[in-house]
């Protein structure tokens, strides 16, 4: 059996209890070596084959793994935050699909929510935004047209942009072309979670200026929108007027 395990957003702590059981029974863990905490392959056996697929092919990932299928051993496959966010699994899947070999996911807790956490922050206020774009600027991988910073930016929610800290200065003006002012509330956390986890307030026109002068340049996401401010409605949820199948109203 394969298994596509979210390492979780950083901290080695953060991995899922399920996600640590089946670390701790692998045989083969194939680890993403660039991003994932290498503390997790502390919860290894001593005999565990080890494999950083920072430094392999996708042909190379998967011979590994049809050599330790076909001798009965179990893989974890483990990815950065939560597999199915920017992992690059779907590729991965289809070739074991192919080759008739079984696999499940376990899922993980994403990077964009530890960068919420970094910032004590809650994406979906009421009366400011009731949606979350996750997203990434085109780079050496293209986007669709229809998902481009500009049009996704018109919407006025909250954005959490990934793999884009390279390009940042490109990225802020493509946001005000978007329709963000300039004075639009955004943050970069730096490796959230991590000990050496950063967390930089600024404005959508002051982003690339601040990512500058700390170095930023990789590892970070970028977040943007009023949800960031300090207005915001009470939520109706707990509101004694506001009655639920659980809660009479109060008054």
């Amino acid at each position: 059996m394969v298994h596509f395990v979210g390492a979780g957003c950083g901290a080695a702590d953060l991995i899922t209890v399920r996600g640590k059981k089946l670390l701790e029974k692998a045989d083969v863990v194939i680890y993403a070596g660039s991003l994932v905490n290498p503390g997790l392959l502390d919860y290894t056996a001593a005999d565990c084959g080890i494999y950083n697929s920072a430094e392999m092919t996708l042909d190379e990932i998967i011979e590994v793994i049809k050599r330790a299928n076909s001798q009965g051993m179990d893989v974890v496959r483990l990815h950065t935050g939560d597999p199915s966010i920017f992992g690059a699994v779907r590729e991965q899947m289809d070739r074991l699909d192919e080759l008739g070999i079984e696999y499940e996911v376990c899922p993980g807790v994403s990077s964009f929510c530890g960068a919420a956490a970094a910032l004590r922050a809650e994406y979906t206020l009421p009366d400011v935004s009731q949606t979350v774009i996750l997203t990434r600027m085109a780079g050496r991988t293209p986007v669709p047209e229809k998902e481009s910073i500009e049009l996704l930016a018109a919407h006025q929610c909250t954005m959490v942009i990934f793999l884009s800290a390279g390009m940042i200065g490109e990225l802020s003006e493509r946001l005000a072309e978007g329709g963000y002012s300039p004075d639009t509330p955004a943050a970069i956390v730096y490796k959230a979670t991590w000990p050496e986890e950063r967390v930089l307030h600024c404005t959508v026109g002051s982003l690339a200026e601040t990512a500058r002068e700390n170095g930023i340049s990789k590892t970070a996401l970028i977040t943007v929108g009023d949800f960031l401010g300090s207005d915001h409605e009470l939520s109706r949820l707990y509101a004694a007027d506001f009655e639920t199948g659980y809660r009479k109203a109060k008054n």
